[in-house]
């Protein structure tokens, strides 16, 4: 099924109200295991073998039980007797180790299938999905919920595969030696299943809310490593330590509720068992049974025990692993929101012209309209600049363009068609984008320039740095460009941080170039060195760029104005400072911002 069909499959179950059972979820999880069907059928065949080799093992030691202890055999006979046991051991263990093997294999794959899958389907949603979630509680799903269906996954294929042939052939054996006796121990067995079907529910409620917590406790920890020099800065180490040994606790408690379910089981069972051995000791003396055969029979007795306590406990495991795999599948079911039309073309190079035609945005349950009524052209070659407040819709208007979101109303043009009808990576392959925030990956520096063009040559790279003010810095570094920068570039300054992001943009060579504040953070000294770069990526290009400091827009071809998602005004520099209206305003305000500044 395709990512959009299962989309619009979830979204008909939760719209009706209907949510997945277990039975459903998990039989979704063990479909997972389908495409591997032939290592799972050599698994189940070994699993016949480890099951008949322990049937024969029983039925054997039955028969040569009484001969072994009879003084009237000799001893090498008794010994040859008792060696014939080896071959049906030695059977047992080959199929227990091929049939354990095989199934763990296809059942640990097919749950690395559903994380791939996760982490599939997480990359290619919208950001307004992940804007109304904590990143922690996505990453706890992706990585740790899925470890948890993982062993869960391969307990239930394994049991299901031995345990009920195993159990077959103790009951087969038990009923062959005294039917009656059999009967009577076996009565007993579904009593095992009462303490299972009460504590199965609240082990699957623990479960789930053991998962949340964690995602929780995940997102804790991520904030804090992302935040630490604020957390240190403001003296909030005990604030940071309290609140992640709060969401602990809580992690703990729903782990041990789960604990003490899961505990409560196998007291019961063995009890019931006991009973049903004591009852069973009762009848043989009533009966007459030799020695041997009771003895036989209680091995028998025994060794049905483990198989049942087994499968008894399959539901406790499949609650558990339900819990976790619903929260994965929430995320592998998501709605893309933003994909190709079934028609959809490539943008071939070059652009000519982009238009916004009565554009209008609001995100997802927000009544409030975001933008509203834009209308912009911007011709190849052109920068096309954009200010207003904090909140007015400047990098919302530029996300539209890469379609990271889609427009409510109205529509994109580039080379008078709308985006949507051109594929996503064409469309995204003609834009390259330098935010505020730098986004760099804890990989060396010649990777990092390079991400975006694959199979970049080294000179390619080294040439891209050099025009983006680039090499001088990365050459005194300890491996040049083979150094690698840690989490998020942490090794780097931010004016170098920078000039290594505008270096992959340079390197992507794109028609069209996003700029959102790309110097707002910088120093003076680096933000020349950082506008010098830019410069360098801008020419020959059309650009649309969010500004901070209007000082570095002054020679942009158009600039636009917002307030309140609306365009206010529009012109150059010199007309917006002449009109004396909201763009003076901010042009005042920063200059008189910056002379402060200097006299400080």
């Amino acid at each position: 099924m395709k990512h959009a069909e299962r989309s619009a499959f979830l979204q008909r179950r939760l719209g009706s109200g209907n949510v997945p059972s277990s039975a459903q979820v998990y039989r979704r999880l063990i479909l997972l295991s389908r495409p591997y069907w032939t290592r799972l059928l050599v698994g189940t065949i070994f699993g016949i073998l480890f099951a008949g080799s322990t049937t024969g093992l029983l039925v054997a030691l039955k028969g040569t039980l009484a001969r072994i202890f009879d003084p009237q055999v000799p001893l090498a006979a008794a010994m040859l007797i008792a060696g014939a046991l080896v071959p049906l051991a030695v059977l047992r263990g080959v199929g227990y180790y091929f049939s354990v093997y095989f199934v763990n294999w296809v059942g640990n794959r097919a749950v690395m299938d559903l994380r791939n899958r996760a982490f599939e389907s997480l990359v290619q949603l919208s950001p307004a999905y992940l804007m109304r979630r904590k990143s922690g509680d996505i990453i706890s799903r992706v990585a740790s919920d899925t470890t948890q269906i993982e062993s869960a996954v391969s307990t239930v294929l394994g049991d299901l595969v031995r345990q009920p042939l195993a159990a077959a052939g103790m009951v087969g054996f038990l009923v062959w030696l005294d039917v009656r006796l059999a009967l009577i121990s076996l009565l007993l067995f579904p009593v095992c299943l009462v303490p299972v079907l009460l504590f199965g529910r609240r082990v699957k409620r623990f479960a789930r809310e053991g998962r949340e917590q964690m995602g929780e406790l995940v997102s804790v920890l991520q904030e804090a490593v992302l935040g630490l020099r604020v957390v240190q800065a403001f003296n909030m180490e005990p604030y940071e330590m309290e609140r992640f040994r709060r969401r602990s606790r809580q992690v703990f408690s729903r782990v041990m509720r789960v604990i003490r379910a899961r505990a409560a089981v196998e007291p019961l069972i063995v009890t019931i068992s006991v009973v049903g051995l004591a009852a069973a000791l009762v009848y043989s003396r009533w009966s007459g049974m030799s020695a041997d055969e009771f003895f036989a029979f209680a091995l028998a007795l025994v060794g049905l025990y483990e198989p049942v306590k087994k499968l008894s406990t399959l539901h406790l495991v499949i609650q558990r692993s339900t819990a976790a795999a619903a929260r994965v599948f929430e995320i592998v079911d998501a709605p893309v929101g933003v994909t190709d039309r079934p028609d959809a073309v490539n943008l071939v190079p070059p652009v000519e012209i982009i238009r916004y035609r009565g554009v209008a945005f609001r995100y997802e349950r927000e009544e409030e309209a975001v933008l509203q009524g834009i209308d912009l052209e911007v011709r190849s070659g052109q920068c096309l600049a954009i200010v207003g407040s904090s909140g007015s819709g400047k990098t919302t208007l530029v996300n539209l363009l890469p379609r990271f979101f889609d427009v409510t109303e109205g529509r994109i043009e580039i080379n008078g068609r709308d985006i949507r009808e051109y594929t996503l990576r064409s469309l995204r392959d003609c834009i390259g984008i330098v935010t505020q925030e730098t986004v760099l990956f804890n990989d060396t520096v010649a990777n990092n320039i390079a991400y975006g063009k694959a199979g970049a040559s080294r000179e390619e790279v080294v040439e891209a740095a050099r025009r983006a003010h680039a090499h001088e810095f990365i050459s005194r570094l300890p491996q040049g460009y083979d150094t690698v920068i840690g989490d998020r570039g942490v090794r780097l300054s931010g004016g170098e941080a920078q000039r290594i992001a505008i270096a992959r943009a340079i390197l992507k060579n794109p028609p069209i170039l996003i700029l959102d504040e790309a110097t707002s953070a910088l120093d003076s000294e680096s933000e020349r060195l950082v506008q010098q770069a830019l410069d360098e990526l801008m020419a020959k290009r059309t650009v649309l760029a969010i500004a901070h400091r209007l000082s570095t827009i002054a020679h942009a071809d158009q600039i636009v104005v917002l307030d309140g998602g609306r365009i206010v005004e529009r012109g150059t520099h010199d007309e917006l400072l002449r009109r004396g209206g909201l763009y003076r305003y901010f042009y005042e305000l920063q200059f008189q911002r910056n002379t402060a500044d200097r006299n400080d």
